[in-house]
């Protein structure tokens, strides 16, 4: 079969391609995928370059998410020909991941994939979409409601942001959307923002320990600087979730917005949530929360092409969503 593949030449030296290997074989309760689609996630473009906090086994087949029929399975839950799909877990990091035509995959890590939606349109909401639908279930479970306020959504040009950004819209909250990509006001308003702040005008104006009341919510997907400043403009019993790091890992910030409006910051585990919460969230994804603008924030590569793509993602210049078609 065919198969991205990451392989460690060196101290430190990795290099990357399509390279023909053989099929997996089940084992004891584990199923085989034919796959159709995978997607890209920032994860696997570390993983491609080698990154040892996500990789460590070599050589690796990279793809943290992916969509397909059941080929083969020892599973008593699941039968040859359904469709399924794995997103999380280890698959893609240290066990070998969706960017090949057949996977290998304990069955407790499968979710079904609902009817209402194909295998290409799972995969465009794919981790980020799962984790977009996770912040905003966590947002609506914690009494944030459309009439409570805008949302702020930092970091909108990418998976989760863009799909963050679609669903709140379709679901009636006004969205606010930070993004360091003037190119791209056009894109966010298109795809549900109501209003674009730029990223360094928004740092640049939350200066003091705490800010003017504004918003309702928060889904940051970046962290650092711009969580703790989104941090000073929450409305009181407001609600942050955090699921990022791409701009730090770090929170510098203070205690004000916690003590003395009751907000609240959520952290966001979309790789080892419970497999009965992913199913529920898609099951959300692929009726109500099915947004319009899918077409919009998807673009879709062959196998051959997700070389050049890790590249944009490593640059910080993706935009919206890279679906990867399975070809046979």
């Amino acid at each position: 079969m065919k198969a991205f593949l990451v392989e460690k030449t060196g101290d430190k030296e990795f290099v990357a391609d399509v390279k023909e290997v053989a099929i997996p074989k089940c084992g004891e309760n584990e199923i085989v995928i034919k796959v159709t689609y995978s997607s890209l996630n920032y994860k696997d473009a570390l993983s491609s370059v080698g990154n040892p906090g996500v990789t460590r086994n070599f050589p690796h087949i990279t793809g943290i998410d992916v969509a397909g029929t059941v080929y083969e399975s020892t599973s008593t839950v699941f039968k040859v020909g359904e469709r399924v799909l794995v997103t999380g877990y280890d698959m893609g990091m240290n066990t070998n991941g969706g960017h090949a035509q057949f996977v290998k995959i304990p069955a407790s890590w499968v979710a079904r994939i609902p009817d209402a939606i194909t295998d290409k349109e799972i995969m465009t909401f794919g981790t980020a979409g799962l984790t977009a639908a996770l912040s905003i279930n966590e947002l609506i479970d914690n009494g944030v409601k459309p009439e409570s306020g805008s949302i702020l959504v930092t970091g909108a040009t990418g998976g989760v942001g863009s799909i963050a950004v679609s669903i709140l819209s379709k679901i009636g909250f006004s969205v606010v959307a930070i993004s360091g990509k003037e190119e791209k006001v056009d894109y966010l308003k298109r795809i549900g923002a109501e209003e674009v702040i730029l990223r360094d005008t928004f740092n640049e104006e939350a200066k003091k320990p705490m800010m003017g009341e504004k918003y309702a919510g928060v889904v940051d997907t970046v962290g650092g600087e711009v969580l703790a400043n989104a941090l000073k403009y929450i409305k009181y019993d407001g609600v942050a979730t955090c699921c990022g790091l791409t701009s730090s890992h770090e929170l510098n910030t203070n205690v004000f917005p916690f003590i003395l409006r009751g907000v609240r910051l959520i952290g966001i585990d979309s790789v080892e949530c419970k497999l009965e919460k992913k199913q529920a969230a898609w099951e959300k994804i692929a009726s109500k929360w099915k947004i319009d603008t899918l077409s919009s924030i998807t673009n879709e590569i062959t196998l051959n092409e997700i070389k050049d793509a890790y590249s944009l993602l490593l640059a910080g210049k993706a935009v919206g969503r890279y679906v990867v078609k399975i070809k046979d």
